[in-house]
Order: C-alpha cells, then structure tokens, then sequence
C-alpha cells in the first residue's frame, strides 16, 4: 500500500499520520463530551423540561428515559454510517459524525423549556438526545477503521490507543466542565442558565472540529480499493452476516468486557460508593476525575504494548491486573474509604485495557467490510451489555458488596479466554485483513 511521502517523526509514523491521529482524537474527546454532558446535568433539566406538579421521582425516570434514548440510536446510526462509510468512504462519514453531534449539542443548550412551550420542550429533547445516539453510533467505530488505515500495521496499536485515549478524555472533559460549572454558579443558578453554558460550549467546538476534519485525507486503504475496484458491492453488513459470524462473536465478546470497565469501574462506581459507604459526593468526584484521566493516559500505553508485544501477552498480563484493581478498590474502600482515590486511580489505569478491544476488531475484519463489521458487532454488544450492565450489578449488590468486583471479573474472564482460545484464529483473521 502507498503511502504519502513526508518526514518521519516517530519509526513509522509520518508527519501527516501523527496530525492525523491528533485531529482524530480531539474530535473524538469532544464528541463523546458532548454525548455524556447530559448525564452530569440530568437533575436540572428534569425540572426544567417537564411540569412543574409531576413527582420527581417520575421527573427524574423521564430525564434518564431521554438519556437511555441516545443508547437506543445507536445501532441504527452506527449502522447506517458504517454502511456508507464501507461504500462511499471513511472520510465523509467520519466528518459527518461529529457534525451529528455537534449540532443536537448546541440545540439542547438552545431549547426553551417546559414553562416556554409545554410539552414540546421534551419532545425536543427527545429528537435531539436520539440524533446525539446516532452520532456516536457511527463515531468510535469510524474514528478507530480511520485512524487504523492511516497508519503502518505495526503502528495500529498506538493509532487505536490514542484514539481509545481521546474517546474517554471526552469523559474526564464531561467531569471537569461539570466539576466547573457547580463551583462556579450557585444551584439556582445552575437550574436557571448555567446548565446550558456546557452544551453550547460542546456545540461550538465539536464545530470547530467539524471544520479541521475537513483537512484530513481519505484513508490509504480505502483509495486503494475505490482504485482497484473491490469496494464491497453488495450491502456490507450483509456481508459480515454472511461470512464473518465468528469475527462478530469474538468482537462482542471483547467489547462486553469494555462495557464492564467503562459502566462499573468508571460511571457506577462513584454514585454507588456514596450510596453503599456514605462517600461524600465531592470526594467520589475527585477519584472519578482519577480513574478516568489515568485510563486515557493507559489506555494510549496499551496501544504501544499491542504493537510491541501483541493481543494475547497484553491480555494475559493486562486481564487479571483489572481484576486485582477491581477487587481492591471495592475491598480496600470498604475497608478504609481515605483509599478510594488511589484505588480508583489504580482501577481507571487498568481499565486502560479496552485498547485491546478495538485493535483486535480492526484486524478481525477485511478492508472491504471493516466498517460495517466493527459498528455492528461494537454497538450491538454494546446496547445489550451496556443496558442489562446497571441492573445487573444493582440485583448482584443486594447479595454481596463485592458484586462490582465480581462482574468485572467474571466478563474479564470471558475476554481472557476468548483472546488466549482463539488466538490463531485471530492472527489469520489479521493476515487475511491486511
């Protein structure tokens, strides 16, 4: 394959890879901040965008309802931008995802509420949060083929990381504006403007990363089958359906234990230490904040131990250490609550491993179809471990504290022997990709 002439500056890497990595990842960063942002103001827009007389508690169900929604567009989009993407090209779809978010984004910071126009505001909520779901359906998928293909196969480890790594910086971005915005504003200012200083911000910059992705190039792969004419021609996911059942095992498998470490290590973790152990909730903020900047930076320093090392030595390394640091988080917390941000830093750099789950779906499929095959199998793993993760875990809680532990151990232990099974598989699964 051809690649662009330019100056090394990394072995391997160009000038015009590591822009392109940089672009791909703070995009990434942004739009997942944009995805997330609700969940950090969920109480105030509840009150806002429905009656004033409903419970709160129905208030509250409602919210989370238009929040789960976007979960629920996922597949759909997901699918429908891997479908083009495998047809039309990467590029498009990749600058078309964070444009999807980006302007639902700045409408929910726009929207006027319930007191405004009735009943319409949640509607409109609704539409907007379902496009945000569409978005980031097709976005991590996409953003991972691209940054993929952009670079030598000996270097997609470290491409994938660094995108894996801005995807969950979108994250600690979400907790650090949310953090901002609440020392800031007093609580009624926050439920009278200041909640929506986050939205149009996001909406403004996932523009501005529309606007810089315009100056990416398509990837070398993709030209290089519109050249030779072996773009797929027949409808991709029907392809993957067809003929590559195990790879889309093997890729669920994966990312159900990406849904583990990111659901119960990360996002549960703080509302149920406070709930279980009476955290306050300032100091559960702070070991968030932790975990989920120590899980970018390793989740970058996996991609390089994947192209160093491989898939197998990573995992059989990598998996019990998430699950030591998930057992000693929930043990030592228990234990000694003045633990939890060292453990839950520990935690959050183990949960780093998720890298591995892009790398091995990138390799586990052909050029023709990647797309299509990594959003399929990604997102639909994910709406149903994602979604039956939260009341799993809270069911496993009224038997044994050490539930969270638990789960994640047992899902780690389903990837482990998945990646140590079908290891030689997965290396010709690889060499037929290539």
């Amino acid at each position: 394959m051809t690649r662009p002439s330019a100056t090394p500056l990394s072995p391997g890497l160009t000038r015009q890879d590591i822009r392109t990595l940089v672009l791909a990842s703070l995009g990434g960063a942004l739009e997942f901040y944009d995805f997330i942002i609700f969940v950090f103001f969920a109480a105030a827009i509840g009150h806002l965008f429905f009656p004033s007389s409903m419970p709160d508690w129905l208030q509250t169900v409602q919210t989370f309802g238009i929040f789960a929604a976007g979960y629920l567009a996922r597949p759909l989009g997901g699918m429908i931008m891997a479908h083009f993407g495998d047809k039309i090209g990467r590029k498009r779809m990749f600058t078309l995802s964070v444009f999807l978010m980006a302007v639902p984004t700045l409408l929910i910071g726009l929207t006027p509420t319930y007191e405004t126009i009735g009943y319409a505001a949640p509607l409109l909520l609704l539409l907007f949060r379902m496009m945000q779901g569409a978005a980031i359906g097709g976005e991590a998928p996409g953003a991972w083929v691209f940054v993929a293909e952009h670079v030598p196969a000996h270097r997609m480890g470290l491409a994938v990381g660094l995108l894996t790594g801005g995807l969950t910086g979108g994250i600690l971005l979400g907790s650090l504006m949310a953090t901002a915005i609440n020392m800031a504003f007093t609580p009624a200012e926050v439920a009278g403007y200041a909640w929506r200083i986050p939205f149009l911000a996001g909406g403004v910059f996932g523009l501005m990363a529309m606007y810089l992705r315009r100056w990416l190039h398509e990837t070398p792969i993709f030209e290089e089958m519109r050249r030779r004419a072996e773009l797929v021609r027949d409808l991709p996911i029907k392809a993957v359906l067809r003929g590559h059942g195990r790879a889309v095992i093997i890729s669920m498998l994966m990312t159900w234990m990406l849904t583990a470490g990111i659901v119960v290590l990360i996002l549960m973790t703080p509302p149920l230490m406070q709930k279980l152990y009476a955290i306050p909730a300032t100091q559960t903020l702070v070991a968030s904040i932790a975990a989920t900047l120590t899980l970018t930076l390793c989740a970058m320093l996996t991609g390089a131990a994947l192209d160093r090392f491989g898939a197998k030595p990573v995992m059989l390394v990598g998996g019990p250490a998430l699950i030591l640091s998930a057992y000693a988080l929930w043990a030592g917390t228990a234990a000694d609550s003045g633990l939890l941000l060292p453990l839950h830093a520990l935690a959050g750099a183990c949960v780093g491993l998720i890298t591995i789950v892009p790398y091995i779906m990138v390799r586990a499929f052909p050029p023709a179809i990647r797309f299509s095959g990594i959003s399929f199998a990604y997102n639909m793993a994910y709406a149903v471990f994602g979604g039956i993760t939260p009341p799993a875990v809270s069911l496993m809680l009224a038997a044994d504290r050490m539930a969270p532990a638990h789960y994640v151990a047992a899902v780690t232990g389903v990837a482990i022997i998945t990646v140590v099974a079908q290891a030689g598989r997965l290396r010709r699964l690889a060499v037929q990709a290539a």
